[in-house]
């Protein structure tokens, strides 16, 4: 398709090329082994400390769950119903002993303080913003904001901003055409702005950010890749510079965004999950990743000669879903470069860096069919040769996250089953092995109770242990509403979260068959506005989930009174997901919240303004929109 774009207000619109050669790495042969990268001692101790205990979590809850259904004779599906549960505990023991590693760390003070390098030394950065059929006046409004941040600084002369369009309608791309001009006459001459916009978006975001290496990367020292809901302060930008400057052997410095902009209570809660668990989450990962680190596509700087000379992405043999290009680049990034011995890692100390969540629950389906078929799409990467072991790990714990909700659901079913089975099954008493007397089939609750009180601590001790940081940390406690509003907003993000499980395991494992049907995810822009969704349209979207919850009941209730109550949370939860789906997609709710001192955080503003602002990332007064 010919696009057609504005001479007038493109003249000038890029810098002189400077093009930076960007090879496609070959996966399947590599000579060598990675590099050393400088970890120390605490990071081995901390890998040794985390998967010892997941191991051991995981082995001493495999081994309850084999003494509550006590078999006489072991059977093709008790063998079935105890690997699923494995492999179910083993994913919530791995995030538990990293949380325990992380409330450690940060309890002592020990997160990552890197050395940084004098202003005049971090050399060029170039702000890269790539978009796709995105609200204009967010996109620029945010980077008008980090422009004028950094000119106030007197630093900018060391960043440049570029906006990297692959957008195909036509009306959006015209606004952002003016919006670029807009923008350009508010920073100069201090800051420079740039924009591009595809004639083919080759590769999606990763084509798109290859292309800038390839024409003008060789022009840069750094690259700090924004996602379009991305807002990052002064200190955040010139930090990360000044780290990748003081550190020859980086290649990707990480920061932690925290999510913020939203009203609707599932994003309310979301934002609230993040600022008070995210730390103790992302400290526990940055200790035992060590200099061997992940990348999450953006908000993170990156050192352009470095990724060009080892990052370039091959096409992936076969079809869609799992052929073609690389959907999910960032973790595949990563791995090629720390393959190619530049050291990654993230500092989840940084403050100032942001981006925003979805409103509800619909949209964060939407985006986690693309993230879904992006992640699993690594099932033919993590064999890849040369990679070091943690990151086929990161790998690994990509394809996992997906996988997870339907091994869950696989345990459910499994479970229901296997009582079915035992509820109208004759029993065995006299197996085939010699015994003098009976074996009696025995189901005992107390055992039962035991094993569920182990893994809602497993489950749950993560939002204990921040809970506990939160208490100690003044002006997080302040911020979140003092210490009652804390205990509060935890108890009712835990009791929400548990309602919301159900429905996210059952549209995760549908988006796992699609992608393992070989349906393509296609690509579409997000949802970035709180807009309430017809409750209509919600029974529409769950009429399914409600069915599979009058199931489950159905059949519980039929086995007994017992696995109806063990099970009603999930069915109940799947049977309301309409009204549950709705009501959290609710702007209006979400602002009464405030009022009812839930799922606040330091960071926002009162609750009469109309979207949550950053004290740090206030804009100053804006100009006229366009002049």
């Amino acid at each position: 398709m010919a696009l057609s774009l504005d001479k007038k207000l493109t003249a000038g619109a890029m810098p002189a090329d400077a093009p930076l050669d960007m090879p496609v790495q070959d996966l399947s042969s590599w000579q060598g082994s990675p590099a050393a990268v400088g970890n120390g001692r605490d990071v081995t101790l901390a890998r040794i400390f985390v998967f010892v205990t997941s191991a051991a979590l995981t082995a001493f809850g495999t081994w309850k769950m084999y003494e509550v259904i006590n078999p006489v004779n072991v059977t093709a599906l008790q063998v079935l119903f105890a690997g699923f549960f494995a492999l179910t505990f083993a994913w919530i023991s791995f995030s538990c002993a990293s949380a325990i590693l992380g409330f450690w760390v940060l309890l002592r003070g020990k997160t990552v303080r890197p050395p940084l390098a004098d202003m005049s030394d971090i050399g060029r950065t170039a702000l890269l913003m790539p978009v796709y059929n995105e609200d204009p006046a967010r996109v620029f409004t945010a980077l008008c904001r980090m422009g004028h941040a950094l000119r106030r600084q007197g630093a900018g002369a060391h960043f440049d901003i570029f906006v990297l369009s692959d957008t195909r309608k036509e009306n959006i791309a015209e606004a952002e055409l003016e919006a670029f001009a807009w923008l350009r006459r508010q920073l100069a001459p201090e800051v420079k702005v740039h924009y591009r916009r595809r004639e083919h978006n080759h590769h999606r975001k990763a084509g798109n950010i290859a292309d800038f290496v390839r024409r003008w990367g060789a022009a840069y020292d750094h690259m700090i890749i924004l996602d379009a809901d991305s807002d990052m302060s002064h200190a955040a930008l010139i930090t990360l510079a000044r780290a990748m400057a003081a550190d020859p052997q980086a290649g990707i410095i990480q920061s932690l965004p925290l999510l913020q902009n939203r009203w609707t209570p599932f994003a309310r809660m979301t934002q609230f999950a993040g600022r008070v668990y995210g730390p103790l989450i992302a400290a526990g990962l940055s200790a035992w990743h060590g200099r061997d680190g992940n990348y999450w596509g953006h908000n993170a700087i990156i050192r352009t000669r470095a990724f060009a000379d080892s990052a370039g992405l091959p096409e992936l043999d076969g079809r869609k879903p799992f052929g073609g290009h690389v959907l999910s680049h960032d973790f595949v990034e990563a791995a090629l470069m720390r393959r190619a011995g530049y050291a990654v890692y993230m500092l989840p100390q940084l403050a100032g860096s942001y981006e925003e969540t979805p409103p509800c629950l619909i949209d964060l389906a939407v985006r986690d069919r693309r993230w879904a078929q992006g992640n699993l799409q690594h099932i033919k990467i993590v064999g890849a040769k040369g990679l070091h072991w943690v990151s086929r790990v990161h790998l690994v714990q990509g394809i996992m996250s997906y996988l997870a909700s339907p091994v869950w659901l696989l345990l459910l079913l499994a479970g229901l089953v296997l009582a079915t089975v035992a509820r109208h099954a004759t029993p065995n008493y006299f197996p085939e092995s010699f015994s003098l007397f009976p074996s009696w089939p025995v189901f005992d609750p107390e055992l039962a109770f035991r094993l569920f009180a182990i893994t809602f601590t497993v489950l749950y001790l993560p939002k204990l242990l921040a809970l506990l940081l939160a208490l100690r940390d003044r002006e997080l406690r302040r911020g979140c509403g003092g210490a009652v509003g804390l205990f509060k907003s935890v108890a009712a993000e835990s009791v929400v979260s548990m309602m919301l499980s159900p429905m996210m395991m059952l549209i995760q494992s549908r988006v796992v068959a699609e992608v393992l049907l070989g349906r393509d995810s296609g690509w579409h822009a997000q949802n970035r506005d709180d807009q309430a969704m017809p409750l209509s349209d919600c029974a529409r979207v769950h009429s399914l989930h409600v069915v599979a919850g009058l199931c489950f009941a159905v059949l519980s209730f039929h086995i007994s009174a017992v696995a109806f109550l063990w099970l009603l949370p999930i069915a109940g939860a799947l049977m309301l997901s309409p009204l549950v789906s709705w009501a959290t997609g609710l702007p209006e709710l979400g602002r009464r919240m405030w009022d009812w001192n839930l799922f606040r955080i330091p960071e926002e503003a009162p609750r009469g303004a109309v979207d949550l602002t950053y004290v740090e990332l206030a804009p100053e007064p804006m100009l006229e929109a366009a002049e």
